[in-house]
């Protein structure tokens, strides 16, 4: 492993294995490190046959081979919200991680790997950059959140018929109640007025 100790970096454990941290500021626009490894020609088919994750396209004819040990830009990250960008010269072949921000010692150095790389390597796996693990963490609270919004929603719509089922028996029972206080009354004047008929029939007997 090359020695660091002089570079405004070293490598060190990430979220995805490895990665490239500062060691000290770096201010915005620096030229943090450049992108080495073989000159890859793609118009010679053994060259065009070379695969790895570390391919670096400088133009449709060129690719730098960053797979090579001493290439420690290899170990920079993707990020969907970088802090540095890659800085690609097609005349002299040359490619140059830049910072785009300040960046702060123990911080990791990241830049964006473009869409090509991004659809072949991270969608299928799930990119892991800081910005996107912040939006599945806000995606899952808003999921839980709406979980937990639906399953009270629930719950007071089962007590609000239950309350209201209640209320119904209740008034069921009040007007039962009622309807056997009427029905009582309406017999005890039917008693009633059955009597007085009953009096005069006694009274003609007494006559005859």
């Amino acid at each position: 492993m090359p020695d660091l100790s002089d570079k405004p970096y070293r490598i060190g454990r990430s979220k995805t294995g490895l990665g490239l941290f500062a060691t000290q500021p770096i201010k915005k626009g620096t030229k943090i490190i450049r992108y080495i490894g073989p000159m890859l020609d793609c118009n010679k088919k053994k060259d065009d046959a070379v695969e790895n994750k570390y391919l670096f396209q400088i133009s449709k004819r060129w690719t730098v081979d960053g797979s090579v040990r001493k290439n420690i830009a290899r170990y920079i990250n993707h990020s969907c919200k970088p802090n540095a960008e890659s800085d690609v010269s097609v005349k002299k072949r040359k490619i140059i991680i830049r910072a785009i921000k300040n960046i702060e010692p123990g911080e990791e150095i990241n830049y964006d790997y473009g869409t090509e790389y991004f659809k072949e390597y991270l969608k299928p796996i799930g990119c892991k950059c800081d910005s996107c693990e912040k939006k599945r963490k806000k995606k899952a609270a808003e999921a839980r959140a709406e979980k937990a919004r639906l399953k009270d929603k629930a719950e007071r719509k089962v007590q609000k018929q239950a309350e209201k089922a209640a209320g119904k028996k209740a008034k069921a029972g009040k007007s039962a109640g009622k309807t056997a206080k009427a029905k009582a009354k309406t017999g005890a004047k039917t008693s009633k007025a059955k009597l007085p008929k009953t009096k005069t029939k006694a009274k003609a007997a007494a006559a005859a």
